[in-house]
This record gives C-alpha cells, sequence and structure tokens, in this order.
C-alpha cells in the first residue's frame, strides 16, 4: 500500500495533467455561462444561417443557437427551410407528408401561424418545419408572382399579428443558392455563416459573401454579413489554427471570440431528437454553443 504523502504526490500530477485542467476549465465555463443573463433585443431579430458548402454545421448551429438562447429565457422561432428536414428532427418536431409546413406557406399563402409548431425542446422555443415536399418548391417558385419575397412577406405577416412575436427568428437553409435561399436572404437583415476550420473555407466563404452582396444591391438592401461562427475546431491539427486566424484576418469584426469544437455529444444529440443543450449541458460543445448565443445576443447587429 502506498504512503499517504505518495497518493498525494499522485493527485497533485493528476490535477495538472491537461485532461484535469480541461475539466476545470469546463466546469468554470458552465459556471459562468450559467450565471450570465441575456437582454431582449428591442425588436425581433431575424438571422439566415447559410452556407452553400454543405456538411459545415449549418443546421447544427440553428439548431443549438435557438435552444441556447431559448435556455436565456428567449423567444425563439426556428424555420427549417431545407428540404431535408434536419432542424425539424433535431427539435422533435414532427415533419411526415402530411404535416402543414414552410412548404405551404411559400406556395399556397397558408398563415405562418397555422403551422408553427411548439418543440418539446424547450420552453419558449418553436419551430416553421420543413417537409418532402419543399423539394420541389424551387421550381415551383419560379412561376409565382414576387417569388423572392414570399418568406419574407409571410414572416412580417406574423410578427405583425402573432400575440407574442418572438425575439429571434433563425432560418436554416438548405446547402445551395437557389430561390428558397434567396427567399431566406430577403427575409432577414443578419446572415451568420457557419465556418468548418477546414482548407476550402475561406473559399466558400468568399463566394457567399459575394452573393450576398448581389442580394443587398438588388433585392434586399438592408441585408449584412454579421456574424461568422468557426465550426468543428479540431485543436490537434495545425491546419484549423491556420483557418481561424485567416478568417478572423479576413473579418474581423464578424467572427465570434467563441469557437466551436469537434464533439461527439453535438453529432449524438439530433438522434434523440434534441439539441446537445439539452442532451448534454455539461459538454464542451454545449458550453460552447451557449458561449456563442450568448455574444451573439450581446454584439447586436453591426452597421457600417
Amino acid at each position: 500500500m502506498k504512503h499517504p504523502d505518495d497518493l498525494a504526490g499522485d493527485l497533485a500530477d493528476f490535477t495538472d495533467t491537461p485532461l484535469a485542467r480541461e475539466l476545470v476549465e469546463n466546469s468554470r465555463r458552465l459556471v459562468n455561462v450559467g450565471a450570465q443573463t441575456v437582454a431582449r433585443p428591442s425588436v425581433t431579430r431575424v438571422i439566415t444561417i447559410s452556407n452553400q458548402k454543405g456538411g459545415v454545421g449549418k443546421t447544427t448551429t440553428a439548431v443549438n443557437l435557438a435552444a441556447a438562447l431559448a435556455s436565456k429565457g428567449l423567444q425563439v422561432l426556428v424555420i427549417d427551410l431545407d428540404p431535408q428536414g434536419n432542424a425539424s428532427t433535431a427539435l422533435g418536431i414532427d415533419h411526415h407528408a402530411d404535416i402543414k409546413s414552410i412548404y405551404e406557406v411559400l406556395i399556397d399563402d397558408v398563415p405562418m401561424e397555422q403551422v408553427v409548431q411548439i418543440s418539446p425542446e424547450r420552453p419558449g422555443l418553436t419551430c416553421v418545419p420543413a417537409t418532402i415536399h419543399l423539394a420541389g418548391a424551387e421550381i415551383e417558385l419560379v412561376s409565382l408572382v414576387a417569388r423572392e419575397q414570399r418568406l419574407h412577406n409571410a414572416i412580417e405577416t406574423y410578427l405583425q399579428t402573432t400575440i407574442t412575436p418572438p425575439d429571434y427568428v433563425l432560418i436554416d437553409c438548405p446547402p445551395s443558392l437557389g430561390l428558397l435561399t434567396v427567399n431566406a436572404f430577403v427575409a432577414a437583415k443578419e446572415v451568420l455563416i457557419p465556418i468548418q476550420c477546414e482548407y476550402y473555407a475561406l473559399e466558400g466563404l468568399s463566394q457567399l459573401a459575394r452573393s450576398i452582396e448581389m442580394i443587398r444591391k438588388h433585392l434586399n438592401p438592408e441585408l449584412e454579413l454579421s456574424t461568422i461562427l468557426l465550426t468543428m475546431y479540431d485543436s490537434r491539427t495545425k491546419l484549423a489554427s491556420q483557418v481561424a486566424d485567416e478568417v478572423k484576418l479576413h473579418f474581423p469584426t464578424q467572427v465570434l471570440s467563441t469557437i466551436i469544437p469537434r464533439s461527439v455529444r453535438v453529432s449524438e444529440a439530433p438522434s434523440y431528437g434534441k439539441s446537445v443543450i439539452s442532451y448534454d449541458h455539461s459538454s464542451p460543445g454545449a458550453i460552447a454553443y451557449m458561449e456563442a448565443a450568448i455574444e451573439l445576443a450581446n454584439k447586436g447587429v453591426r452597421r457600417g
């Protein structure tokens, strides 16, 4: 049996390991995000979450930012504009083919209040689901009057007529620049771009920035690339750090200081119909999304 002094020495050695330091730091961050309060915006913030490249954490970001904001007592509406319906799934929302969805809002002028569903995720979080019908909406929108304005008009009507307008409307886009995404850009005043910390990130970001500028010039002069969130960050690779530094260099005012790490818990949560905030609130991914949501809420809209 070891002498007590030897055991104390072993314990001291453990507390000075990278794992122990990480656990202590995560505990500190968890306490910090729990203690912070978030003020309600004076008017509803409509934010489109978009990236033309798939697999960058776009839907994951939309769902977890929404859940994080709702956990702070805010009213949040998620509009699932991706035909895959992954945001609806992650929020525990039924979205089979017979459910009224954003498709009926865009194509048949059904009022949005008729399709909004309450998410079981947490109080204050609602969702307009996407169904498989949305896959054909790109073609059907072409022949409709004011085809680029239909989501904007539906949201404006909803905000003016609902008893309790949400503090945030987060729009999850498909990974392409078709009419659905154009509708999302026209409907919002802010664009949030999640960027995976990998080699082609900057190239895709530049293309998307040009698309946003075109929409701003021709369809929505109020649109602004307000926020960039670095996702899937792997601290073990030099490339991730280089990409993060490069994005911050080119977009210094838009990039959130919070970086979302690669996380097993973040990937697992949707399969349980949950955000990572409710699936494992003390995991590094959940803490990071809480920090990102608080930062997003506090920084407001930048002009200039």
